[in-house]
């Protein structure tokens, strides 16, 4: 999580306080403040979801609109889940999960 400051903003010319209000004819507001790079964290992070979901949207459409042809359902399966698997960044073939059944 980002770490705020709390601060205090002169409504009428601007000016930014920490350490306590003015005493004087300005008149304060309270506003929060990040620091840059935590701020420049969070609008990478936010670039990254969102190239995600564009992926994983591209994906679901081709599901929804994908009609295989006759007798070749396996082909098109196995294609979707290369291309999920690509999406989730799982390289190479991966191996199905065992069972929890025991013998």
């Amino acid at each position: 999580m980002t770490e705020r400051i709390t601060a205090w903003q002169c409504i009428g010319c601007g000016r930014i306080e920490g350490a306590q209000p003015c005493v004087g004819i300005c008149q304060d507001r309270k506003t929060d403040f990040v620091y840059a790079a935590d701020h420049d964290a969070a609008l990478a992070q936010l670039a990254l979801a969102r190239r995600q979901a564009e992926i994983l949207a591209a994906l679901v459409r081709q599901l929804a609109y994908t009609t295989p042809r006759k007798d070749e359902w396996e082909r098109t399966y196995r294609a979707l889940q290369a291309r999920a698997r690509q999406a989730l960044g799982t390289p190479g073939e991966d191996k199905q999960p065992k069972s929890s059944k025991t013998s």
